[in-house]
């Protein structure tokens, strides 16, 4: 392909917007709309709701999305890749045949990519270097595990004309590096535009983030008709330049200041992005404006991607518990902190309870609990308390402690709401490249 590429985010998490998604693919001329929707405890949510029933473990607003879009992508010669596969994309490829069945799209070509889950590759003796500590000596049961997995899986769905392409754990850039590659034929080794993909990749993953909706902030960084904010799309040329940009009636806005925070958003070293596909070099960016609504991006380079690739490792957190009752009025910051001081007494000398308990001031020291309390005055506090444990009495025992608040707390406490869930804990390993084998397989309505 000798043109640029267009290239649209229809989603940028799990439960993101459905409207934008639509109007870009109604109206942006795409070439390939992106849905990234997979986060760590995203996906450890999904394994628990597979092992609770072997159809589901995909993302739940597939059916939803795919019954809006589908037939606007078959009308304007638009491809989708996703990661709403999450822990089941087999049952997802599936599904979308018969939503694609349903609609009357004939010949619509859906691609399931697997590998990623690397759960029997794991044992005991697996390291978990960010704790110090193995496997089998956390000792908690291991629910799954996933590697990272980059563009190069997904391209021979492309290279077999998939229509949709859906896969599980594929590190966010790469689902957007992929089409890059399929088009202009990029070699796996070039690390200048395994880079300059990358950071468009990067730009585009969390959709509005870089079109003013994670970026604004009143009488600072004003954004207008956010509520109706627009997707972002890139046109992407053969070289790796690219421009963000997005439809010309839509909210928010594509400045130089969006585009450089979205940029470095979760970046540790921007010079040294490690994914799966190229550790990208960032530092080395040029930005500039190229007219309303859009900033070109140029200079994005890399190095040689690493030899491990990273895997999540998903773990059963036991319950989570957590209870809420409120304080207002004169004197309502003392009155709810001696109230959360009365469950940690009774929850730790009373009932032994010996593990962590968090208590939240909301309004005071929700946000910065962990941090120095802040001395603001209020007359409106909400006390949180929470716990996780492995013990479904001591869940049971903190939403009975803050609900006796009512009566045996201080005065004026009052509106109690408490819940428990079933939790999950994420860590992260390292595994060889060649032990995560990827495999392609193609459905068609």
């Amino acid at each position: 392909m000798s043109r640029p590429l267009r290239i649209g985010t229809g989603a940028g998490f799990s439960a993101d917007r459905l409207d934008p998604a639509v109007d870009l693919v109604a109206r942006g001329a795409l070439d390939y709309i992106v849905f990234e929707c997979l986060g760590e405890r995203t996906l450890a949510f999904a394994h628990r709701d597979r092992l609770r029933d072997p159809e589901q473990g995909y993302n739940k607003l597939l059916e939803t999305r795919f019954r809006a879009l589908l037939p606007l992508c078959a009308d304007n010669g638009t491809r989708v890749i996703t990661n709403m596969g999450a822990a089941n994309p087999r049952a997802a490829a599936l599904r979308t045949l018969e939503v694609a069945g349903a609609l009357g799209l004939k010949h619509c070509k859906v691609a399931c990519v697997e590998g990623d889950d690397v759960t029997a590759r794991i044992d005991g003796d697996t390291e978990l270097p960010e704790l110090g500590t193995t496997v089998g000596k956390l000792g908690q049961s291991l629910v799954a595990a996933n590697a990272y997995i980059g563009a190069d899986a997904l391209l021979p769905a492309l290279a077999a004309g998939a229509d949709v392409v859906i896969a599980g754990r594929v590190a966010d850039p790469s689902l957007f590096l992929a089409p890059l590659r399929h088009a202009f034929g990029w070699r796996e080794d070039d690390w200048q535009k395994m880079g300059a993909g990358t950071a468009v990749g990067h730009l585009l993953e969390c959709a509005a983030q870089v079109t003013g909706g994670y970026f604004a902030d009143p009488g600072i960084k004003p954004v207008e008709n956010l509520a109706y904010v627009g997707f972002p799309i890139a046109e992407v040329a053969p070289d790796g330049a690219a421009v963000i940009t997005k439809l010309p009636d839509t909210g928010g806005c594509v400045t130089l200041h969006t585009v450089k925070e979205q940029l470095l958003y979760e970046i540790h070293d921007p010079a040294r992005y490690f994914t799966p596909d190229v550790v990208a070099d960032f530092s080395t960016t040029r930005l500039s404006e190229d007219g309303p609504d859009r900033v070109r991006v140029t200079g994005a380079g890399g190095r040689p991607r690493p030899e491990a690739l990273k895997v999540t490792l998903a773990f059963d957190g036991g319950s989570l518990a957590e209870a809420e009752v409120s304080c207002a009025g004169p004197g309502a910051r003392n009155r709810a902190r001696l109230a959360g001081e009365i469950v940690r007494e009774r929850m730790t000398h009373l009932h032994g309870y010996g593990g962590a308990l968090r208590i939240d001031l909301i309004g005071v020291s929700a946000l910065h609990g962990t941090a120095v309390e802040r001395p603001v005055d209020t007359e409106d506090v909400r006390l949180r308390a929470a716990l996780r444990s492995l013990r479904d009495e001591d869940a049971e025992l903190l939403l009975w402690e803050v609900e006796s608040l009512l009566c045996c707390g201080p005065a004026g406490g009052g509106g109690f709401r408490g819940h428990i869930t079933p939790s999950v804990v994420t860590h992260s390993a390292y595994l060889p490249r060649e032990q995560v084998q990827t495999r392609v397989e193609m459905f068609e309505a």
